[in-house]
């Protein structure tokens, strides 16, 4: 399916004569996440740099925390020309277009190493299928490795039956209903509430999330389990990005391309440090035992089957490039 929309054209109308004419454009950048999160705070000298490397012709102001649109609503928003630029978690959106899930995939690639080479075998195939809906790719930044969070001890998939859960997309979705609970569609905006309320007792995620949502408020255990490394993108509208001379889009590429080096670093850096940040504040982190572990990889292996499915050849050329095949 391929995206035309007036707002882009109207928006790439702007860019074109903004340039020609030598005046700066102003572009507004909605982010998902909290402004104290690494994820934003990239973002911030992301924007640092494009003002650099541009001499001035891009400005751009992040806004965090879902304050100028929700999460849900960011990747349309970009797609539609109602801001230019945004940053979105992808995989949420990876039923309208399977392939985006490439990242959610259990078990496949669990250290930072390997993300990032399989962002490299997925990354033509991932652009290929953002240009379809209309959006660009400037840089993405992995999340640390996904852990599970519960109320109360859990040694295997007994005691997670019924448990209102937290889902962010279909994986963790999928992951909740294999496991006996009831998955909610919460962003992470609205997590904090979620769980204060009742609406959600338990979710899959990183470190980061429990530590920027303080849910030691709510919450006792986080399951080590490093299911998988999912990434944030950063991405543009195709017409705006068309719009631009080449000098300002080789500006802009090379603030993505020190970003996503810099977004990786910090995220590899804080990984241990939400750890412990989590247990001085009187969660308890642990191992999953290997009971859970062992349901959460055959529950893994019928969700990269399912996901084959679905992708199709580009799915398994994925893999295959990733495992050298």
């Amino acid at each position: 399916m391929t995206y035309v929309f007036k707002a882009g054209a109207a928006l790439a109308l702007t860019a074109t004569v903004a340039l020609a004419d030598g005046h700066a454009q102003n572009w507004d950048m909605p982010m998902a996440y909290a402004a104290t999160n690494y994820h934003s705070e990239q973002g911030v000298l992301f924007a640092q740099r494009v003002a650099e490397y541009t001499d001035g012709a891009i400005n751009i102001t992040v806004h965090p925390g879902g304050s100028l649109f929700g999460g849900g609503d960011i990747k349309r928003a970009i797609q539609t020309g109602q801001v230019p630029i945004g940053e979105r978690f992808m995989s949420a959106h990876a039923n309208e277009a399977p392939l985006l899930g490439w990242d959610n995939l259990p078990f496949l690639a669990t250290s930072y190493a390997d993300n990032a080479k399989l962002w490299e075998a997925a990354r033509d195939a991932v652009n290929a299928q953002m240009a379809d809906l209309n959006l660009v790719a400037l840089y993405t930044c992995p999340w640390p490795g996904q852990g599970f969070y519960f109320n109360k001890e859990v040694g295997s998939s007994a005691d997670t039956q019924g448990i209102k859960f937290r889902s962010y997309n279909s994986a963790t979705a999928t992951f909740a209903e294999e496991l006996g609970m009831i998955p909610v569609q919460i962003e992470a905006a609205e997590l904090s509430q979620a769980l204060a309320t009742g609406v959600a007792s338990s979710f899959i995620s990183s470190g980061s999330t429990g530590y920027d949502r303080k849910v030691w408020e709510h919450l006792s255990h986080y399951y080590k389990v490093n299911a998988w490394l999912p990434r944030n993108y950063v991405m543009v509208n195709s017409q705006v990005w068309e719009g631009l001379d080449e000098a300002t889009q080789a500006g802009i590429q090379k603030a993505a391309d020190e970003t996503a080096a810099s977004c990786a670093a910090k995220s590899e850096n804080l990984a241990n440090f939400y750890f412990d940040e989590l247990a001085k504040n009187g969660m308890t982190v642990t191992e999953a035992s290997p009971e859970f572990l062992a349901e959460l990889e055959v529950i893994g292996e019928k969700m990269t089957a399912q996901w084959l499915a679905d992708a199709g050849d580009a799915g398994q050329a994925i893999i295959d490039a990733f495992k050298g095949n």
